[in-house]
């Protein structure tokens, strides 16, 4: 079988409450034992357990598997890159005090290169 290369050609989600770990990794176009490996990697990502711990993923966690598909398989990201990613908000806020800390020791390093100038 040849896996999608992007999620809009993953099969429609059907309309049901609880999917099984080999449904999502058909719906999903992933392997089960890389569903279980992201469920580590992306604290997003909390199927229910029920007995047997037998995971049960409804249809957010679906949709967030295909999002994390598509971070690594189409755009390339790494793990942490991707996982960076998917915690977005708090991404743009660092970003942004990142951005200032950065402008911060520009005018620094400028006013050090002025007093050895002079």
């Amino acid at each position: 079988m040849l896996e999608p290369s992007n999620n809009d050609e993953l099969p429609v989600i059907p309309g049901k409450r609880y999917f099984t770990i080999g449904e999502v990794s058909e719906l999903c176009a992933v392997k089960p034992h890389v569903l279980r490996y992201w469920e580590q990697e992306f604290p997003q990502l909390k199927p229910v357990k029920r007995r047997g711990n037998r995971r049960y993923y409804q249809r957010q966690d679906v949709l967030t598997i295909r999002q994390i598909r598509a971070l690594l398989y189409d755009q390339g990201f790494t793990i942490g890159g991707a996982r960076l990613q998917m915690t977005g908000e708090n991404a743009e806020q660092d970003n942004s005090q990142f951005g200032q800390l950065i402008g911060q020791m520009i005018s620094e390093l400028e006013e050090v290169l002025h007093v050895l100038d002079n």
